[in-house]
């Protein structure tokens, strides 16, 4: 309206206090939309996979997210476990048999030996690239807040001892609690 009280082709208020208080509230919710935006957001993975291509997903979306502001949860549970485990953690292979994206067919893939070339093999592509180890990663994801889990389930099922994994991983967490924390997440992901 305005100011003598007809409509504005806008349709919106046009007299000072009106105005005041609606761009007062629109500060407000852009305050909170920007709050939002900041990533002080939760996320969920969930590690299912111990090969070494799979351990670096889990841990460099966790860093990264953290580095964000985001809070990060990584459950690992049946192979994933393996990325924890302090001695597994550096014994991991990469698999070329039925990896679509290796550039070996799948008769040579299934030679004996050929997932030990394979894994040499990329272990030597990211020292030549300076890729973090996966060590290096969860040292950094650690520190950063990153709370890595490792399912209590599935330690039993391995007959791993919780010493067994690295100082700052979480043992002892049920699928139970990981599912509660996905269920207020805000960004949720399986790998």
């Amino acid at each position: 309206m305005s100011l003598d009280g007809q409509p504005t082709a806008s349709g919106g208020p046009t007299d000072p206090e009106t105005l005041q208080a609606t761009i007062a509230d629109l500060e407000e919710r852009l305050s909170a939309l920007e709050a939002e935006a900041d990533g002080d957001g939760e996320m969920v993975i969930i590690s299912t996979k111990g090969s070494l291509d799979m351990a670096y997903p889990p841990l460099i979306l966790a860093s990264t997210a953290a580095a964000f502001g985001y809070d990060v949860t990584v459950f690992h549970t049946f192979w994933g476990l393996d990325i924890l485990h302090e001695e597994r953690s550096k014994q991991l292979q990469l698999s070329a048999v039925g990896n679509v994206s290796m550039p070996i067919p799948n008769v040579l893939a299934a030679l004996p030996g050929m997932d030990r070339v394979t894994t040499w093999y990329m272990n030597r592509q990211m020292r030549t690239h300076d890729v973090a180890s996966v060590e290096e990663l969860i040292e950094v994801s650690l520190a950063s807040g990153v709370d890595l889990q490792a399912c209590q389930m599935t330690i039993e099922l391995f007959g791993y001892d919780p010493d067994d994994f690295y100082d700052g991983v979480t043992t002892g967490v049920g699928a139970a609690s990981a599912f509660g924390r996905m269920q207020t997440a805000d960004i949720q992901l399986l790998i």
